[in-house]
């Protein structure tokens, strides 16, 4: 007979605890390959396919999509062999002895006999299904019925197996322990949401109490979890911990950018407006050395590193991200380019690893990506400083004893005022403003 083994979802590196699931790669009752990726899951910091280490047929699944899991707990089961060698028809009980599906995603569950199949406990007023003979189409429920003043909420899993009806509910916030399915065994089908949502919309107000009693309304609640919980807890601990304190100064941009058109134009990969503050953040950084540094506060101590690794934000659909360019100082401009360059595609498909968004040392924040030309930026904890710079834009400008127009851009610098004064500050700033304007400056740095 075939063995069940339970697979949990693994350590998955740099102290997470816990990963949410995204989408599910496979079901109940599909042959799994050893080493097969069968979910992808986002944690903190990045979203990663989780392969299993059986190959057999998949017995149970742990957790919906949407749901967070800590690490260690049951992910699926996997039927490992036969006596025969042929794949079981059916799956086998999990290992810890229970049975049904009861503790899987209902809709997916085991194939067990019917008898053993968990009924939903229909709300008031809406009649359960029959169980000899398929349901009959459902006629239309009345509002009260289906979200009764006071709605009897399910527990167990929810009866739901379209990820396109929880998507529905959830950006409608129905909770679906409160409905009760028109379908076989009380399965909520996409028509039983569409109908309470319709009936949320189009509900009379009651006017049992005067307005003035009316309870304010809860308003939407967004999880703090996942990238954007990662993003708040970090900054949050950067505010509390760090006494950052900011300077800024308008710098012409005019020769960065003709420099870099030349560059362009002499063939070859092109180099990015980015890349070239890089390479000058690198430079900089060789002279100022305490701001590539972070605070030992157990022992009272300001550690120099000797490696740069550049962190830079970057905006994506999952929330802000900073990928890290490891051995800044030690890459030319068209190297930081194509690392820049590929880091950024790897962000926006979700395909950055954990060790891509760890170990940087200092923080490049373009947001003159959004059309601003100011910002303060918060610190990128447990660094010492990061630089911000806004958007290039023609500006009024006294260009060699006459005005102008010419390409100007705000650089900001925010720094950990414990690992120096405002002079150090201030000197990074004016050679990184000093090589935007006369980038030949970067020829002295080398």
């Amino acid at each position: 007979m075939a063995v069940v083994r339970e697979f949990a979802l693994p350590d998955l590196g740099e102290g997470l605890t816990e990963a949410e699931i995204v989408r599910w790669m496979v079901r109940v009752g599909d042959v799994v390959a050893i080493d097969q990726p069968v979910v992808e899951v986002e944690t903190a910091k990045a979203v990663v396919e989780v392969p299993c280490p059986y190959g057999g047929v998949v017995t149970a699944r742990f957790g919906e999509e949407g749901q967070t899991l800590d690490v260690g707990r049951p992910l699926l089961t996997v039927a490992v062999g036969s006596p025969d060698g042929q794949t079981p028809t059916a799956p086998a009980a999990p290992a810890d002895g229970d049975s049904g599906s009861g503790n899987v995603l209902v809709g997916y569950g085991t194939s067990g006999p019917a008898a053993r199949r968990r009924r939903v406990r229909p709300a008031p007023g809406v009649p359960a299904p029959a169980a000899s003979a398929p349901a009959p189409a459902p006629a239309p429920v009345p509002a009260s019925a289906t979200v009764a003043a006071v709605p009897v909420r399910h527990e167990g899993p929810v009866a739901v197996i379209s990820p396109l009806v929880r998507r529905r509910a959830r950006e409608h916030g129905l909770d679906l322990r409160v409905l009760t399915g028109s379908g076989p065994d009380g399965l909520i089908l996409r028509s039983d949401v569409e109908r309470a949502i319709t009936a949320v919309s189009t509900a009379p107000v009651t006017a049992a109490a005067p307005a003035a009693s009316a309870a304010p309304a809860e308003g939407t609640r967004i999880p703090l979890r996942g990238i954007r919980g990662a993003v708040a807890e970090k900054l949050g601990r950067s505010r509390r911990e760090i006494p950052d304190a900011t300077c800024w100064v308008d710098a012409d941009a005019t020769e960065l950018l003709a420099a870099r058109a030349a560059m362009n134009a002499a063939g070859g990969p092109k180099v990015s407006v980015l890349a070239l503050f890089a390479r000058i953040c690198a430079a900089a950084l060789a002279r100022y050395p305490e701001l590539n540094s972070t605070v030992d506060t157990g022992r009272g101590e300001i550690v120099v590193l000797p490696e740069v690794h550049i962190g830079f934000a970057a905006q994506t659909d999952r929330g802000l991200v900073v990928p890290v360019v490891r051995d800044a100082h030690r890459r030319s401009t068209e190297e930081l380019s194509a690392e820049i360059g590929r880091l950024t595609e790897a962000a926006r498909s979700g395909a950055l690893t954990p060790a891509q968004l760890t170990g940087g040392t200092f923080t490049l924040n373009n947001y003159g990506v959004f059309g601003v030309d100011g910002s303060t930026p918060i610190i990128n904890h447990p660094e010492a400083a990061m630089l911000g710079v806004g958007r290039i834009t023609p500006k009024p400008w006294v260009h060699q004893g006459e005005l102008a127009v010419r390409q100007v851009v705000q650089l900001s610098f925010t720094f950990d005022h414990r690992v120096c004064d405002g002079g150090t500050a201030g000197g990074f700033l004016r050679f990184v403003a000093d090589c935007v304007e006369q980038p030949a400056v970067l020829l002295r740095a080398v």
